[in-house]
């Protein structure tokens, strides 16, 4: 009954929030919606600019802004970090959430990652269909400033980093859900 309550409150909230961006409506609304592990989340006053650099798509090289017009939830990890094993199936699902709904996961492995110890990584988690970036020279982290693993970052759809969050975090909550979903509206 609680999960139920607080489910209808955080749809309620996302509903009513006045956003296009976090910036865009009330920053106290987007932090409202914080909720376990998400209380975490550090939402930005004022958005940020992203860096520029190439990193590497399932396609070939890509970059922030070839992912303009969603919502961006950018997940840096690596093989080697438990907290990113744990937490990357909760990613995977808000990401299979938002499919179409203007908002998309992005999990970029950096660091030294072999392609293929990132996919036997993803195999073995039962994520064999996730999309495979990575970032191997660790440049975009860097720029980014990403410190340890694994650190997930949103961005707006205009590009721009309007949240980040430290360490591992339920992704996959009702909190984390209506979080995007208010960024989305």
């Amino acid at each position: 009954m609680k999960r139920l309550i607080a489910a209808v409150l955080y749809t309620a909230l996302a509903i009513t929030a006045n956003t296009g961006s976090a910036m865009a409506g009330d920053v106290a609304a987007i932090e409202a919606l914080r909720d376990g592990t998400m209380k975490k989340l550090a939402v930005h006053t004022e958005p940020r600019a992203v860096p520029t650099e190439a990193f590497d798509g399932p396609d070939g090289p890509v970059t922030l802004a070839d992912f303009k017009g969603e919502v961006v939830v950018l997940n840096f990890w690596a093989t080697w970090c438990a907290p990113c094993r744990k937490e990357m199936p909760a990613l995977a699902e808000l990401g299979e959430a938002f499919v179409g709904k203007g908002a998309r996961v992005v999990t970029v492995a950096t660091g030294r990652n072999p392609e293929g110890a990132v996919t036997r990584f993803l195999t073995e988690i039962g994520l064999s269909d996730l999309p495979v970036y990575r970032d191997p020279r660790q440049q975009l982290a860097r720029n980014m400033g990403v410190l340890g693993l694994p650190v997930t970052v949103i961005l707006d759809a205009e590009g721009q980093e309007v949240a980040r969050l430290t360490g591992d975090a339920e992704w996959n909550s009702d909190s984390a859900r209506a979080i995007i979903a208010a960024l989305v509206e």
